[in-house]
């Protein structure tokens, strides 16, 4: 009986660890979502539609109830993350219930969102009004920081009164 339990417990905690943590929301696609360029090009007909989007985030304005993520939209890879490499397809307004902490969903970030998109706003971007899709977020992930890659470590060896005489096969040589 032991046996048993410690098995299913094994089990449980070895299930636990493999699972994602990027909300179920987030990893699956929603069927017949509108691309961002379609919802630009005819923005009333696409108003209460379910989306999956994401991008990098361009600003961050919070207001009194919610905060708005103004967001560079990518295309998605898998498990809904960014392809922050793709090309743009426009911007968009995530609107998420509540405060987000402009410290954390800083500039170039990169963030997933689901919800229904409401109707466009224009809003400038310098001196061009943008009509901007507004997305009423149910869901949203950041993403996790890249790590940045490391140069590789230069070759060195000692060098002293004797350096001309050995080189990479004397023994005081120092990869």
């Amino acid at each position: 009986m032991v046996n048993r339990v410690l098995a299913g417990l094994a089990t449980a905690l070895l299930v636990a660890g493999c699972a994602s943590r990027v909300p179920e929301a987030i990893r699956e696609p929603v069927p017949r979502s509108p691309e961002p360029a379609e919802v630009r090009k005819e923005p009333g007909a696409h108003v209460g539609a379910q989306i999956r989007w994401g991008g990098t985030v361009a600003a961050v304005h919070n207001r009194q109830a919610h905060t708005r993520l103004e967001v560079v939209a990518r295309p998605l890879a898998s498990q809904g993350r960014p392809r922050p490499e793709a090309a743009s397809a426009g911007r968009f307004l995530a609107e998420v219930e509540g405060f987000l902490d402009p410290a954390v969903y800083s500039q170039g970030r990169r963030v997933t969102v689901t919800g229904r998109l409401a109707e466009p706003e224009t809003h400038p971007i310098g001196d061009y009004p943008y009509r901007f899709p507004v997305v009423q977020v149910r869901e949203h992930y950041l993403w996790p920081q890249d790590k940045p890659e490391r140069s590789p470590k230069p070759r060195y060896w000692y060098r002293d009164h004797w350096y001309p005489y050995y080189g990479p096969h004397h023994p005081y040589w120092y990869p």
